[in-house]
């Protein structure tokens, strides 16, 4: 394979045969369209005090109060939360910390996944879901731990879009696996897109052998490889290591639910695999689209001034070009 990617270091696309560098394009919204409150726009709603989660974890104000090992994230508090010091603070578990996406990024991933209804399948502590809440009418956000969810809908209402999120206590598999058993006409609601950042194994994801990673942890967005400025230094990642289950099979359960697909993933992905993808779940065209219409996948990295902290990959209509598939 070739990869090409454009000089502002922003996205590129491949698919099954070739990977080839794309123009960013306005991109034809449909149900795509502008649904949201706009970028950074939230509205003025009362705080609801039963979902204060305030004394669950600690909201640190200075750096003496930081456990070491969460010293170098915490420097960086306002790059994950702009509001994390409007009262009563934003909170974060230790595995919030180091997992939680930047701010900027998550805005940027939610401009592109604008829809009616997105679920977040690893919702964490809600950095995520808050972004999409500015840009989507509804948002699912899932989580297994009880505590990270009510940190994730303390922090939304923090920024004002608490209202626009279901906060669901849930494990992502069994709830796939479930959703796909329903018939269409008894769903609630259409899925439009899927997001998933499911946890790569830690902040230790750089060092490898991650094929053989049995640690059951978020992403690290930080500061892991911040002291590496030569992403060729770390073994590449293979979508095996992902947890709950292989990366591979977690994209093809969630195929089965909607096409469009933003999957977010470590700089250090090996992007055979990310086209792999396309090979093992092709999409399900819709009736608008042609059925032998060849399906690409547009890979955009996700930079914070010189640092390189993540891939994220969309599927479907989400790839500008694609939108019939939407």
């Amino acid at each position: 394979m070739t990869f090409s990617m454009d000089q502002d270091k922003t996205r590129g696309s491949l698919n099954t045969e070739t990977i080839a560098q794309t123009v960013t394009a306005e991109v034809r919204l449909s149900k795509r369209q502008k649904t949201g409150t706009g970028e950074g726009e939230t509205r003025g709603l009362q705080w609801v005090g039963k979902y204060d989660a305030s004394g669950l974890v600690p909201h640190y104000r200075y750096a003496s109060e930081v456990p070491e090992d969460l010293q170098k994230y915490f420097a960086q508090r306002e790059r994950y939360f702009s509001r994390y010091s409007n009262p009563p603070g934003c909170l974060l578990d230790r595995e919030g910390w180091y997992s939680v996406t930047p701010e900027l990024i998550a805005d940027q991933i939610a401009e592109r996944c604008r829809c009616d209804t997105i679920l977040d399948a690893f919702c964490g502590v809600g950095g995520n879901a808050i972004a999409f809440a500015k840009t989507c009418r509804r948002v699912i956000a899932l989580d297994t731990s009880p505590i990270r969810l009510a940190l994730a809908r303390h922090n939304a209402q923090i920024y004002g879009v608490a209202d626009r999120i279901e906060f669901i206590l849930a494990d992502y598999i069994a709830f796939a696996k479930a959703h796909t058993t329903l018939p269409h006409r008894i769903r609630n609601r259409e899925i439009d897109v899927i997001f998933l950042s499911p946890p790569w194994g830690g902040p230790s994801y750089l060092s490898g052998p991650t094929s053989e990673s049995t640690d059951v942890i978020s992403p690290s967005l930080g500061d892991a490889g911040d002291n590496v400025s030569n992403e060729e230094d770390h073994p590449s990642y293979s979508l095996s290591a992902i947890q709950p289950i292989d990366g591979s099979a977690l994209f093809r359960l969630s195929r089965r639910i909607t096409p469009n697909i933003a999957y977010y993933l470590p700089r250090n992905t090996r992007l055979d695999e990310i086209a792999g993808l396309l090979e093992t779940s092709p999409v399900n065209v819709t009736e608008s689209a042609q059925p032998d219409t060849s399906e690409h996948v547009e890979v955009e990295e996700e930079w914070m001034g010189s640092k390189l902290k993540a891939l994220t990959c969309y599927f479907g209509g989400l790839v500008a070009g694609q939108e019939d598939f939407f």
